[in-house]
């Protein structure tokens, strides 16, 4: 049987594994991301002691993935300090001396949740994380969609919220969808994580701005279904209050939508990532 490795790199932890589907994989290693060289060197010794015939990386960005490009397979501008212009491709083949396959985080999710989770037998669909940062994979046709750079749809405009009197927390944009609702925006107004299950002011608002992007979503490429995954999902009534959120912005136009069927929590869970993993390195060369 191949074995293959997976690797999730996000903006607090990266996890490694290996296996063949997302039924076998090996119990996921946990590593905090702190230091490129730090982190990677991490992930290379893990597999050093866990051989695989490929590596697939899904990993938080933006990245330069056009093959053409001087720096294909590394992060380009992002606010994770010291991370801007790491080659996180590179890296990883040269020091494993396997295939690599490298994709966004919310790509690879988006895949593993095609094949084995929330969308399988979906063409059209989108994943959305809302963690650390919020981000957006869009498979169209079978196919990931993507042009000179992969969609970045946590920087979308949103419509401030009443009430709202929070600046944004993007270093770029200061309020557009990622600066008004990801963890650290959270955060700011409401304190630790740990104390917002059961409060509804922090479902209402995150919902709020979470559904104007999945409203976007709708009207510009029409997905069956949307998943939404990612830390700040796991709130208790989160997908059930961006349904009725969502329905409302609708408002109807173009048509009454099946919100169970279009507003989703992912299939499997924590691991769509690294199962997307599994798809990229089936495919890495």
């Amino acid at each position: 049987m191949t074995v293959l490795g997976v690797v999730e790199i996000g903006g607090t932890k990266t996890d490694v594994a290996f296996g063949s589907t997302p039924g076998d994989l090996s119990r996921p290693v946990r590593i905090t991301t702190t230091s490129p060289a730090e982190t990677l060197d991490s992930v290379v010794d893990f597999f050093s002691s866990h051989p695989v015939t490929a590596i697939g990386v899904s990993s938080f960005g933006p990245l330069d993935l056009d093959r053409s490009s001087a720096t294909y397979g590394s992060i380009v501008a992002t606010p994770k300090p010291g991370w801007s212009g790491v080659d996180v491709l590179g890296h990883l083949r040269s020091r494993t001396g396997v295939a690599v396959a490298l994709d966004t985080d919310v790509n690879g999710a988006a895949l593993g949740e095609g094949h084995w989770g929330a969308a399988r037998g979906m063409s059209d669909y989108a994943y959305m994380t809302v963690g650390t940062g919020i981000g957006v994979g869009v498979v169209a046709g079978g196919s990931l969609i993507g042009g000179e750079r992969h969609p970045e749809g946590g920087h979308i405009v949103v419509s401030r919220l009443e009430g709202d009197r929070h600046p944004g927390s993007c270093p770029y944009h200061g309020d557009c969808l990622e600066g008004m609702a990801s963890g650290p925006a959270l955060e700011t107004r409401f304190g630790r994580p740990e104390t917002w299950a059961g409060d509804e002011s922090v479902l209402s608002l995150v919902t709020g701005y979470v559904a104007q992007g999945a409203r976007n979503l709708v009207y510009t490429v029409a997905p069956e279904r949307i998943i939404i995954g990612g830390g700040v999902s796991r709130l208790p009534g989160f997908h059930e209050a961006v349904r009725g959120r969502v329905g409302a912005l609708l408002n109807g136009y173009p048509g009454e939508p099946d919100l169970d069927l279009l507003v989703s929590p992912p299939g499997l869970g924590e691991l769509s990532a690294l199962a997307g993993g599994l798809v990229l390195a089936a495919g890495a060369r």
